[in-house]
């Protein structure tokens, strides 16, 4: 039990879960209001609105900078990590579920003249720099939310 008290202090490590755990909750919500019902499996997906490995990746940096300093190595290597992760999001994966995309179709076609049976695959797999800027912004929110509401009485 003093290992998740411990946990709990950690400033940017409990910023950066709970930026990640309420991006992909707020996704269930956001295509709530797009397909007009609930569907859970929008926790569970790559991709999408908001980017959730965006929202960690920037509480994390925000969080480390508020309690190591902004000039600390820390901060340097939260914020290179950051980059390698969302230009992963935007860049890496996006051009996956594109490539996703277009194998579906052909199978798609194949299917229809019976000349392969394929499995479906997962498109929807990297964001676009929209999904990325809001998420970039959720997890800021989320860190400054939290520091303002509980942390900044602890340190």
């Amino acid at each position: 039990m003093q290992i998740v008290a411990e946990l709990l202090k950690n400033f940017p490590l409990v910023s950066a879960v709970s930026a990640m755990v309420l991006g992909q909750a707020f996704k269930i919500i956001y295509y709530y209001f797009i397909d007009r019902k609930i569907d859970i499996k929008h926790f569970f997906e790559a991709g999408g609105m908001p980017s959730a490995h965006s929202a960690m990746v920037s509480a994390l940096v925000f969080s480390v900078g508020i309690r190591s300093g902004w000039s600390s190595p820390a901060l340097a290597i939260a914020f290179a990590f950051a980059c390698i992760v969302i230009y992963d999001a935007v860049g890496v994966r996006r051009a996956t579920g594109k490539q996703s995309m277009l194998i579906k179709r052909i199978l798609d076609d194949m299917n229809k003249t019976d000349r392969i049976n394929g499995e479906n695959l997962h498109e929807f797999m990297g964001h676009n720099p929209l999904e990325v800027t809001v998420g970039i912004a959720f997890g800021l929110l989320v860190a400054a939310c939290l520091y303002l509401g509980v942390y900044r009485f602890v340190y």
